[in-house]
């Protein structure tokens, strides 16, 4: 008979599997952020954090601060049902209209987790027949929702189009309906699909193609409308695109938008939506006042992009490894392993900059990084300070070895 581990004994072992060792200096993670920024207030220090993609600096903003005050004495805290079995509130659809009038799509639905977005649309969309092509850097809500796809899932190179137009070409005929999943702004490289090419491969082969806006909703295009308006494509040309409103719309959710036949079939079928609680008054009024303040106040998208552009040119001049990042909203800097990274991010949080380490979960473990998520909030002293604070610390790094060896010389 095989040793009974307990629960406890099982979630150690899997802890310690993940990297818990990693955290014996000290746990850099889930860090109080409001104390750290009223302590840092009141002793006249400064507190800049980089790990929040408050993208177009909305969250705190009066308006949207106010819509949901609103909401919230008028409707309460929640919507107390699913929407098909409890009624929804006229907040749901307004929203849903607004973000299908902005991004320039038929219908939209909202859901009540971005995550979860991608995870119930790709499980629902797809049955044993069919297969799901997904760039090998997918997010893990993408992944979670492979796997919960009786389809075949096949891993294309990242951002690599002739290897997914090959593996089309070798294997398109086998299925009876493909999916196509790509993120337009990849959260941890700050780098960008190329739609039109997508296009191209999508009605060559005649293939559905879904993309995940999360990162690109207020970011990409001159208006921030996403990969669409930044590629000059149609979005009528994309089958579905799912979105979050935790970012951009400084709120919390997710969405999907797509023709007004798909949406009214997810309506009553996809079960992350049927079997989920409506979304709370409270998000979905604070969600539509920042996407409407969003266009009204136009000049946040040009300064996100601004300090986005500003942040990697800076780190280029310093010398730091921002990846492939295309100075749009997420900007990573790479470091050689993760007790560095570790060490990087403790020396900007006591230099008055909080930004968590990317380690273990989420990237290679041969990529360990400092995610840098840029705001239009954000000051041209707050970036070039972030990267002065870093490049003084590489530079004495540098030094370190070069004077111990000085100091062995005969």
């Amino acid at each position: 008979m095989s040793k009974f581990n307990s629960l406890e004994d099982h979630a150690t072992r899997r802890f310690r599997l993940a990297g818990k060792a990693y955290l014996e200096g000290g746990d850099p993670f889930f860090a109080p952020v409001d104390t750290l920024r009223r302590e840092a207030a009141a002793a006249g220090r400064r507190f800049v954090s980089f790990a929040n993609y408050d993208y177009l600096g909305l969250s705190t903003h009066p308006e949207v601060k106010r819509a949901a005050a609103e909401a919230l004495e008028a409707q309460g805290v929640g919507a107390l049902a699913s929407r098909l079995v409890g009624g929804q509130r006229s907040l749901h659809t307004a929203l849903e209209q607004d973000i299908s009038r902005f991004l320039g799509v038929e219908s939209t639905l909202v859901l009540v987790s971005g995550y979860l977005a991608n995870v119930t649309t790709i499980s629902h969309l797809l049955g044993s027949r069919d297969a799901l092509f997904i760039d090998e850097l997918s997010h893990n809500s993408i992944v979670s929702g492979s796997k919960g796809a009786v389809a075949q899932t096949v891993t294309f190179r990242h951002n690599d189009f002739d290897h997914l137009d090959f593996l089309l070409r070798e294997r398109r005929e086998r299925y009876r309906n493909v999916l196509i999943v790509v993120e337009s702004l990849y959260s941890m490289d700050g780098d960008v699909a190329d739609l039109e090419r997508l296009i191209e491969l999508k009605e060559r082969h005649n293939v559905w193609l879904m993309v995940d806006e999360a990162h690109s909703v207020g970011v990409l295009g001159d208006t921030g409308r996403g990969l669409c308006e930044f590629a000059g494509v149609d979005p009528a040309r994309v089958d579905l695109i799912v979105g979050t409103l935790s970012k951009s719309l400084a709120s919390c959710g997710g969405f999907v938008a797509a023709k007004s036949a798909v949406v009214e079939w997810m309506r009553y079928t996809l079960p992350g939506f049927v079997y989920s609680v409506g979304l709370s008054p409270v998000i979905c009024a604070a969600a539509s006042a920042a996407l409407r303040l969003a266009q009204e106040e136009s000049w946040r998208v040009r300064k996100l992009r601004e300090n986005a552009e500003a942040f990697v040119a800076l780190a280029h001049e310093a010398g730091l490894d921002t990846g492939p990042a295309i100075g749009r909203g997420v900007a990573p800097i790479l470091f050689p392993d993760s007790f560095e990274t570790l060490a990087a991010s403790q020396h900007l949080l006591e230099n008055g900059f909080y930004v968590p380490p990317i380690i273990q979960i989420g990237v290679p473990k041969d990529q360990p990084r400092l995610r840098f998520f840029i705001s239009a909030a954000h000051t041209r002293e707050d970036v070039k300070g972030v990267i002065d604070c870093l490049a003084a610390r590489a530079a004495v790094a540098k030094e370190r070895p070069a004077a111990a060896g000085a100091a062995l010389a005969p």
